[in-house]
Order: C-alpha cells, then structure tokens, then sequence
C-alpha cells in the first residue's frame, strides 16, 4: 500500500519552507556545485570572496503555495560581485545566512558566470520548488 500527501500538507510544508508562514527569514545561496539531499549549509559549494554572501529573503518575498509549487514574488538580487564568483548552476534555500540547513535547492535552466561587476539577480517567478 503507498500514500500521498494531501495538496494542503503539501502548501504547508512548502510555506514553511521559503518562510512564508510562519514568517521566518531564509536565504538564498548561490551554488557552483550540484548539490544532494543530504548537503547542508556547510558543504554546499557556493562563491568565495568577491563580496558573495547569501541573500536573505522575507516572507512578503514569496508567494503562497498553491498547486504544489512555490515561487519568488519579487526580483531577488544579490550585491554586485567585486570578483569573479564562477560559474552558478545551482541555488539553495538555506536556514541561515552562513552553514545551517539546505531547506531545498534546485538547478538553474542556464548556467550563469558571474564576472567583476555583475550583479546575479533571479526576476519575480523565476526561483520555483514543488513538492508533489
């Protein structure tokens, strides 16, 4: 015998995740590796130097869940690097602004090189994790 979760639990728990309800910050890191489900936020590969810090996002950031998905309500756009970042092929949720959790993650549809200068920026919509 196999089981579902309900669409409702599956709003929740995507809610909680991107801190939606109950309000919670999360953030967003920027990854150059893939990661697993079982990376953390310490082993996940993201930038160093260049001014890269993970962007932190509210609860007015995202969209309620609905249909099993959840997205960015508004642009999130990090610092503008001040050195090479490398190439991004991957983002994570993350508990905290440094180590923590990975809450969830997902690969970006193109992979994106961020130079001296850029600013890595995702529009409304476009950061979306399911749970179905």
């Amino acid at each position: 015998m196999t089981g579902s979760f309900s669409d409702y639990w599956e709003n929740y728990v995507l809610d909680l995740t991107v801190g939606k309800s109950p309000s919670a910050t999360r953030y967003i890191a920027l990854l150059t590796a893939t990661p697993t489900d079982a990376s953390t936020g310490s082993t996940i590969v993201e930038p160093v130097g260049g001014s890269y810090a993970r962007k932190s996002t509210a609860a007015t950031d995202w969209n309620a869940a609905s249909n099993g998905a959840s997205s960015n309500a508004n642009a999130i756009t990090f610092v503008q690097a001040t050195g090479d970042w490398g190439e991004i092929t991957h983002f994570a949720i993350c508990g905290g602004s440094t180590g923590g959790n990975v809450l969830a993650w997902g690969s970006l549809t193109a992979s994106k090189t961020i130079l001296n200068g850029d600013t890595a920026s995702f529009a409304a919509g476009s950061l979306i994790i399911t749970l179905d």
